[in-house]
């Protein structure tokens, strides 16, 4: 499970690589796989969303570095463990 989900907004970059990301969403498969669930989509920084064939899936553990941490307010801490206990049921293994 993840140890802290980062909020919408965040800019990271990913483990060996150069582009920064900027993550607009959660919980996201990959086209044609309904098996494997990504924890995080994200774009290219700054570029932003460009279609949906440059958005990138990702999970947490491929994090090396937060650029920055998005927007957070009570909403988002309230939505954020709403997220964990959807994880929980999806991904009951991973813990």
């Amino acid at each position: 499970m993840l140890e802290r989900v980062l909020p919408i907004g965040s800019v990271v970059r990913l483990k060996n690589a150069t582009k920064r990301l900027m993550i607009i969403g959660y919980c996201k498969y990959k086209a044609g796989d309904n098996e494997t669930i990504y924890d995080y989509a994200g774009v290219l920084f700054p570029e932003g969303f460009m279609s949906p064939a440059e958005t990138a899936l990702f999970n947490h553990e491929d994090v090396e570095h937060i650029y920055a941490l998005g927007y957070q307010d009570e909403d988002r801490f309230v939505f954020e463990q709403k997220l964990h206990d959807a994880i929980d049921e999806v991904k009951p293994f991973d813990k």
